[in-house]
């Protein structure tokens, strides 16, 4: 389904204050956002689903994301000749399967849903930190670390830690790396999220162009970016749950 998604790290309480101030280094990647006109935006993308182990691919297919700033998303995703469409508007999320039945989805779907989350655009620092703290992401820990190279911010985990929740911020990119817990059926486990190939799009806005989601360090998905598509004016019926159920 969607992938999820978001876009989007512990230390002992004891511990004493970290020198890097997370609240201030977001503050400060989220002001050159300012300037950038963005309205919408058309995403092609195509994804591949890996075996439990992570090593063979299990089925591969396309997906095409359309954003509407703000608040708005909608999800076509096509697996094995199955058709898939999700329409996410004000933190609701409707999906309609490919047997045509349409449904709401619960509150912790439509958050991993928020596509918007990759690109920290039109948040504000509280925004995005408070949603951060609600995948147990700590703002009260955060350190400077190079990352391929480039110097980043990283909220949540202290140096050397891999396994706690957190973020990892590029002062120019955003969100290059997510760490959160996932409660499965019989076990936590920590899911990592890596966004690479940073281009371009519009003005100082980029966006990643490969995605990666592992679990306990296993890879599950792995997103490739064809094209992606700004300001064209999307249509607002595009983002209407009840055009899900008009759809032959």
């Amino acid at each position: 389904m969607v992938p999820a998604v978001s876009l989007l790290l512990l230390a002992l309480a004891a511990a004493p204050a970290s020198a890097v101030d997370a609240r201030t280094a977001v503050e400060t990647f989220v002001s050159r956002l300012t300037h950038v006109s963005l309205a919408d935006m058309t995403v092609t993308e195509r994804f591949t689903l890996y075996d439990p182990n992570g090593r063979s691919e299990q089925a591969s297919g396309e997906r095409r994301l359309f954003v509407k700033i703000p608040r708005r998303e909608r999800v076509e995703e096509t697996l094995e000749g199955r058709r898939v469409i999700s329409i996410l508007l004000d933190g609701r999320l409707w999906v309609r399967r490919s047997d045509g039945r349409v449904y709401e989805a619960s509150t912790v779907d439509a958050q991993r849903a928020r596509a918007d989350l990759l690109t920290s655009f039109r948040h504000t620092a509280a925004d995005l930190l408070g949603v951060w703290r609600s995948l147990g992401i700590r703002d009260d820990v955060a350190h400077d670390e190079r990352a391929g190279g480039r110097l980043v911010t990283v909220i949540g985990a202290r140096p050397g830690d891999r396994a706690s929740p957190a973020v990892w911020l590029d002062p120019e990119y955003g969100v290059i790396r997510l760490v959160w817990r996932e409660k499965l059926p019989a076990r936590e486990g920590v899911v990592d999220l890596a966004l690479s190939d940073h281009r371009r799009v519009v003005s100082d806005f980029f966006y990643p162009f490969r995605r990666e989601l592992f679990l306990d360090g296993r890879l599950l998905t792995r997103v490739t970016i064809r094209d992606v598509a700004v300001n064209t004016d999307l249509p607002d019926d595009l983002f209407d749950p009840a055009a899900l159920r008009r759809i032959q």
